[in-house]
């Protein structure tokens, strides 16, 4: 099968199961405590990443048999594993505060721009999982 067939097929699927997965399926618990600081925060958000990693695999899983994109196991894992760690780095929200401030949004972020620019970094990183999905398995 073409990549860019499995891209398409992995990027459309990706997009949906992120709206699924941090705003249907994330706990109010866990939208609540994943960036406190400590160990609270950071199982709160482990849960929540594990649940949204959970939610991608089952929509990629029933993508691939109703579209009948072959994804391969390992590039799937792989694109999980990139997408998974991403989210985690930006929902602990202080190392994502912090990389805006250092690229001079700090007053964005500060402002009303947080909540764009959380989803602009998880929108860049699920095109990224997408092109691993289809490159590995190309």
């Amino acid at each position: 099968m073409m990549p860019a067939v499995e891209f398409a097929a992995a990027l459309g699927t990706l997009a949906a199961s992120h709206q699924a997965a941090d705003y249907w399926v994330q706990t109010p618990g866990q939208a609540l405590e994943k960036g406190l600081s400590g160990w609270k925060g950071r199982r709160a958000c482990l849960a929540h990443v594990a649940t949204y990693t959970a939610t991608q695999a089952g929509f990629l899983a029933i993508a691939g048999l109703v579209l009948d994109v072959p994804f391969s196991v390992a590039a799937v894992a792989a694109g999980l594993a990139v997408s998974a760690a991403t989210h985690y780095f930006a929902d602990r929200r202080a190392p994502l505060r912090c990389l805006a401030a250092r690229l001079g949004k700090g007053g964005f972020w500060d402002g009303d721009g947080g909540p764009l620019l959380d989803q602009a970094w998880h929108w860049t990183w699920l095109w990224v999982a997408a092109l691993v999905i289809a490159g590995v398995s190309a």
